[in-house]
């Protein structure tokens, strides 16, 4: 029975959540060879018995990266910022996080909240409800490249228990921005395809806007079947999908050469797919045991007409922004 099941068991409400939360296990991500509660980590910080690695948790976030990955969360974290700069909250304002994702934004970020938004409330209405109803319990949710945090905090309030994941603990744009909400939830920095959590302890996973960021999409996939008990489902929220690689190609170039106009310097570490497109969904599905159940929020009449506009002015079609619920075939 997977440990996600055996924590709530017969429980409900804020006693479930506790238990949850205090049965998590961290693995550690250098050897996978041994484990420790992830509250231990929390507090005390830890080393691992079989490689003597040492994992520490600073203003609030277990910092899992090991010495490459902290080089190569440098580079990202620097060019990452520098091609989203002006899209979040600024951080003037800590209540500004609260709002998420209905944040009515002015400027470079407006589109962005206005489709995240949207999203949510899709996600939350067509997937998150339906889940809830058939397991009348909490749930043990892992957000991955969540960012500041704010759907982690969106679940909490609706009474589960996240693990906010991300590879960014930007104060501002990362994860120590979620030191503005009142309700509490693990963070962890790692790699979404290097997750420092014993397996299948999780009920659901969730990309809020980030599997397109994952070097390696199968590797991710396979890493987040690890974590997920039985019956677990992934949901990706907000990863651009082209009818053609062809599409997701043309914009991915026009974004890298713009980033170096802007930067002065080509992007290093920013080099991700970017993008699914309709044969990769399928392939992935195919190769990983996984169906997928696709769900297209609605965004408003000017939205639902951008691809017509596009073929009729001859231009590159826009991806769509789907959620996507995959359930691996057998459990």
């Amino acid at each position: 029975m997977a440990r996600a099941r055996e924590a709530h068991s017969g429980l409900t409400g804020p006693g479930a959540i506790v238990n949850a939360l205090s049965a998590l296990r961290f693995q550690c991500p250098a050897c996978r060879a041994a484990e420790t509660s992830l509250g231990a980590v929390q507090a005390h910080g830890w080393t691992c018995s079989s490689c003597g690695e040492s994992w520490t948790c600073q203003e609030g976030v277990v910092r899992a990266l090991g010495p490459d990955a902290r080089r190569r969360q440098a580079r990202f974290s620097d060019e990452y910022l520098f091609a989203h700069r002006g899209e979040g909250p600024d951080g003037a304002d800590p209540a500004d996080h609260l709002e998420l994702p209905f944040r009515r934004a002015t400027g470079p970020g407006e589109e962005q909240w206005y489709i995240r938004a949207g999203t949510y409330r899709c996600f939350e209405r067509k997937v998150l409800a339906p889940i809830e109803q058939a397991a009348n319990r909490p749930l043990s949710v892992l957000e991955l490249g969540a960012g500041v945090g704010w759907l982690s905090y969106r679940l909490a309030l609706r009474g589960h228990a996240p693990v906010a994941l991300d590879l960014l603990d930007d104060p501002v744009r990362g994860l120590g921005a979620a030191r503005h909400y009142p309700q509490a939830f693990p963070r962890i920095q790692a790699e979404l395809d290097n997750v420092p959590l014993a397996d299948e302890q999780f009920d659901l996973a969730v990309f809020s806007a980030s599997f397109h960021y994952a070097a390696d999409y199968r590797a991710a996939l396979r890493e987040v079947r690890r974590l997920l008990g039985w019956g677990g489902q992934v949901v990706i929220l907000d990863t651009p999908i082209y009818e053609s690689y062809v599409y997701g190609e043309q914009v991915r170039e026009e974004r890298l050469a713009r980033f170096e106009r802007e930067r002065g310097a080509p992007a290093e570490s920013l080099l991700s797919m970017e993008y699914l497109d309709e044969k990769m969904i399928r392939e992935l599905g195919k190769d990983l045991n996984i169906r997928w159940r696709r769900v297209r929020p609605w965004r408003g009449l000017r939205w639902s007409l951008r691809p017509a506009l596009a073929r009729l002015h001859r231009r590159t079609p826009p991806p769509q922004l789907e959620v996507l619920v995959g359930s691996w075939v057998g459990g």
